[in-house]
């Protein structure tokens, strides 16, 4: 009987030396890009990355509002731990919580115009550390193979999730 990872006929699965490279180097981007991108946005606005993505989000949606239920899975967040971060930004005034008027059984979260005027504040900060951290290393045609690299990795984990 063969352990979990292994084949019957060839044994463990192991990446090469250029795989595991390429893999090494791309976690390393995913721990710390996001931190860096957090530290400034913290210096400059005092939001967190995952509150201004966020607070993006609301503002790309019509009439800037969406449930809340929605919006953690644009974020990529759990259910629990946006309803706290809602409430933070509820504080802060930039965002409000209301029935959703179609289904009242949802809450949706809307961005407030002082929540706007937060994020159109913080936004000029972010894009430059994008641009000067990723955007910017890259060459055009590095920037389009990379959109279609997250593509197909991103279709491969729908079609398995």
């Amino acid at each position: 009987m063969s352990a979990p990872g292994e084949s019957k006929v060839s044994g463990p699965r192991r990446l090469s030396g250029d795989q595991l490279a390429a893999w090494r180097g791309f976690m390393k981007l995913l721990q710390r890009l996001p931190a860096a991108l957090e530290s400034q946005l913290q210096q400059d606005s005092k939001l967190s990355f995952i509150e201004y993505h966020v607070l993006a989000h609301l503002s790309e949606q019509p009439g800037r509002r969406l449930r809340i239920s929605e919006l953690a899975v644009l974020a990529n967040t759990e259910l629990s731990r946006l309803s706290h971060m809602i409430g933070r930004l509820e504080k802060r005034g930039f965002v409000c919580r209301e029935p959703d008027p179609h289904n009242g059984r949802y809450t949706q979260a809307i961005l407030t115009e002082a929540g706007f005027a937060y994020l159109a504040d913080a936004a000029p900060g972010h894009v430059s550390q994008v641009l000067d951290l990723f955007i910017n290393v890259l060459a055009p045609d590095e920037l389009r193979t990379l959109h279609r690299i997250s593509d197909k990795v991103l279709a491969r984990i729908e079609r398995s999730g």
